[in-house]
């Protein structure tokens, strides 16, 4: 339906459909300490049981490690972590733009493709969320 809820609950609207568009987060670190930050993209919030997560992606300053993986009923898979660079620099504006295509979520940032995440749920029209958290500002979701 075009509405999406970040990870405080409050509505966001985007002009999003799944699974065959390209998904663009324009986000700023914010704050002096940068942990880390993560985007997650769920079939629903139910929390019990917990919705599947088609993935889940992970900013991990301390490693430079992009981090993915999903949930498929109530199970994490394996964690994937291998990228060629670390893209994200401290205090500035970033853009992580996905892909969602069969078989595959294609990741890019700022317009350079770091990596795919091969599809481990089998509806993809079911993901109808979007959650972000860390010490992030979200500038524009389209």
């Amino acid at each position: 339906d075009g509405h999406l809820n970040n990870s405080l609950g409050s509505p966001v609207q985007a002009d999003l459909c799944f699974p065959r568009l390209v998904n663009y987060l324009y986000l700023r670190f914010g704050g002096d300490i940068f942990v880390g930050f993560g985007i997650s993209l769920t079939c629903g919030q139910s929390e019990d049981p917990p919705a599947d997560v088609a993935i889940e992606l992970k900013a991990v300053f301390t490693d430079r490690q992009f981090v993915r993986n999903s949930c498929v009923a109530g199970e994490w898979g394996e964690e994937q972590s291998s990228i060629p660079y670390f893209p994200f620099i401290p205090d500035q504006p970033f853009r992580v733009e996905i892909l969602c295509e069969h078989p595959r979520f294609r990741i890019f940032v700022d317009g350079h493709q770091l990596f795919d995440f091969y599809h481990r749920i089998e509806t993809l029209s079911a993901i109808d969320t979007i959650k972000i958290n860390g010490d992030l500002q979200l500038t524009k979701l389209g």
